[in-house]
């Protein structure tokens, strides 16, 4: 089908998959309390005739079927597209009509956005006169820390277990305000961080004080602890590797004249590869408990495994870049030319079947910034679902 027939179509869709997004906007609801938005994608897909199957994934997610207009291809390998669909525990400060109605939750990672673009992706695809391949829609809770995607994963939605045939390849997106409206991008290889996060607990011996010499102070022991760890990324790491140890927060303590028995803090650690997930943990562990040993106490670290590292396939990344610049033009496609530090539960997809995780520009065009992910008053800019839906569609269609 003619690529201007196609973008009559998404055209066409435009106005009511606004209304739609900016009413997920208005009730947004934490990972794995999606139902609200779960019966919205399913009453959407009803609609248009859209098989799918609802109550995955610990009982939001869906995964929906489109199959090609050939049944000769019916087994082929499907096309998977994904969106997630939870919000933030965050208080909106937009000021939008269509602001969050619920306090202190609000989409403030446009999660709403890539809902609503998957739903434009079914509108259009199901008004094709072909088809050349199966396409699975996954409608994924909890990307938010939740890891919904390893449970849909788990539950079978690639394996072709759920609907449809087994997936071949799978493609995600997210909106992006550093990149300008109507523009996408990705890279090939590592393009987000793998998300492990860590509670470190120093337990000493509390005193007045007034008497420092019969304590063990964790407050000082803990200070050079999280001083110390910093050397995991200046001492310990190559320079042309990448890692992040952050520790965001501390607590201990209950008056000024008491010296406690324990403090606790906590971080994110973030890698690019497996080598150096695996070097990091174990010299996080060293580091923290000698340093505390040197004060006389004692660290018991509690490491929580995070998302993996989302790597995008090289041959179905280099399959997006075909499409893309194919679609929208060579000065709408970037060259991620670095990966970010910041995670994705997509990355458990690629364990399943090779896929390429792309951007999408949001920022507003002749701005030259436009609030990030995850503050108070980020929106999804409903001007980017044209190209999103748009690209999915390429993609969906590609071969």
């Amino acid at each position: 089908m003619p690529l201007a027939d196609i973008r009559r179509l998404i055209a066409r869709e435009l106005p009511s998959l606004v209304e739609f997004r900016r009413d997920l906007h208005r009730h947004p609801e934490l990972a794995y309390q999606e139902r609200r938005t779960s019966q919205a994608v399913v009453r959407e897909l009803s609609t248009i005739g859209v098989e799918h199957v609802a109550g995955l994934a610990g009982g939001t997610g869906v995964v929906a079927h489109i199959p090609p207009t050939d049944p000769a291809r019916a087994d082929r390998p499907a096309v998977a597209l994904r969106a997630d669909m939870d919000a933030l525990p965050i208080e909106e400060r937009t000021g939008l009509a269509y602001a969050s109605t619920t306090p202190g939750l609000m989409h403030a990672c446009g999660h709403d956005g890539h809902t609503a673009n998957l739903v434009g992706v079914a509108r259009v695809l199901m008004n094709l006169p072909h088809r050349p391949n199966p396409v699975t829609l996954l409608f994924q809770p909890a990307e938010e820390g939740g890891a919904g995607a390893k449970r849909l994963c788990e539950d079978g939605a690639l394996s072709g277990k759920v609907i449809g045939p087994k997936v071949g390849v799978v493609f995600g997106l997210h909106g992006w305000p550093q990149f300008e409206v109507g523009t996408l991008g990705s890279r090939p290889g590592a393009l987000l961080a793998a998300t492990d996060n860590v509670v470190v607990t120093v337990r000493g011996t509390g005193a007045h004080a007034a008497y420092p010499q019969y304590s063990r102070d964790p407050i000082l022991a803990a200070s050079h602890v999280i001083t110390a760890l910093q050397a995991i990324v200046s001492r310990n790491t190559s320079p042309f590797e990448s890692v992040v140890v952050t520790i965001a927060t501390i607590n201990g303590g209950t008056a000024r004249n008491i010296i406690p028995e324990t403090v606790t803090f906590s971080g994110t650690v973030r890698t690019l590869k497996p080598e150096t997930r695996i070097a990091t943990k174990a010299r996080f562990f060293e580091t923290a408990e000698h340093a505390a040993a040197a004060f006389g106490c004692r660290a018991e670290i509690d490491w929580q495994e995070g998302y993996p590292v989302t790597f995008n396939d090289e041959v179905v990344t280099a399959r997006f870049e075909r499409v893309a610049r194919a679609t929208f033009g060579d000065q709408r496609v970037v060259d991620i030319p670095t990966p970010t530090m910041g995670g994705e539960d997509f990355s458990y997809y690629g364990e399943h079947a090779p896929g390429c995780f792309f951007v999408l520009g949001v920022r507003p065009k002749g701005r030259a910034t436009y609030p990030t992910l995850h503050q108070p008053d980020y929106d999804f800019n409903d001007d980017a679902l044209e190209t999103g839906i748009e690209a999915m569609v390429a993609l969906a269609l590609s071969e």
